[in-house]
């Protein structure tokens, strides 16, 4: 009966992340990243598509960040207004609340990365090889796994709603601009800056997801792609076990 009662969770989570608001977070936002960074930017350069075709994979591993922060903000606002516990009253249990989450997460990451590569493909026409396209999909489940275990932690271990605002907007801003989403990472980087580069996983993930849509490939991105999944299997043990720990609602 596991398998069912998921579905069930999965659906409800899904209704519940399709309202307009939603909807516009997780692929407006993006879209307009695209829209106004890629061709303000690219005004620097007429005539060349060099950085729209530099931005585009970024954009498409900014969704796994996304992803994550829309399930985070599911477990903290199911807590505070008592909805987990009504879950948890019924057929569900915590483990398959929290697979659920972890799920929701990874549908909405490959969902919205897949919006946004036929919305790119408008913009900048570029085409994917068969091993590019495995590899952007295959980092892009890692990565909503990632920030959807991060959010997860953040939103067990947090119970004031203007703390958990406040950390989720630093991590969203600082993940975001200390990567290599919208510029590579530079030895004429600031030290401090280049310290955030390097222990930002979206550097990596974004790093990774750009390699298969440019269809060049190196040693390096086997290296960063362990490196991540090894990140994000300490995060999802960390979160599950901060959700476990964690009480049903907040006050």
């Amino acid at each position: 009966m596991t398998f069912p009662r998921l579905v069930r969770l999965l659906y409800r989570n899904l209704v519940v992340n399709t309202d307009v608001g939603t909807i516009f977070f997780v692929v407006g936002l993006p879209t307009l990243y695209l829209v106004f960074f890629g061709y303000g930017y690219q005004s620097f350069l007429p005539g060349d598509k060099s950085y729209l075709l530099f931005l585009t994979p970024g954009i498409l591993s900014f969704q796994t960040l996304i992803a994550g922060t829309v399930t985070g903000s599911m477990l903290w606002l199911d807590r505070r207004f008592g909805m987990l516990a009504q879950l948890l009253v019924g057929p569900f249990t915590r483990i398959q609340y929290l697979l659920g989450l972890i799920l929701t997460s990874l549908i909405l990451g490959i969902a919205g990365g897949l919006v946004m590569l036929v919305v790119s493909s408008v913009i900048v026409p570029h085409y994917i090889a068969p091993l590019g396209f495995g590899t952007m999909i295959l980092a892009i489940i890692v990565g909503s796994i990632c920030y959807g275990s991060i959010m997860l932690l953040i939103s067990a271990l947090v119970r004031s709603q203007n703390t958990y605002n406040s950390i989720q907007v630093s991590v969203i801003f600082l993940s975001n601009f200390a990567s290599t989403v919208f510029y590579p990472y530079s030895e004429n980087l600031p030290v401090p800056l280049r310290i955030l580069f390097l222990a930002n996983p979206l550097t990596y993930i974004s790093n990774t997801v750009r390699d298969g849509y440019m269809g060049s490939y190196s040693a390096l991105d086997l290296f960063q792609f362990a490196l991540t999944s090894m990140f994000t299997l300490i995060m999802l043990l960390l979160s599950a076990r901060a959700y476990f720990r964690a009480e049903i609602a907040t006050t």
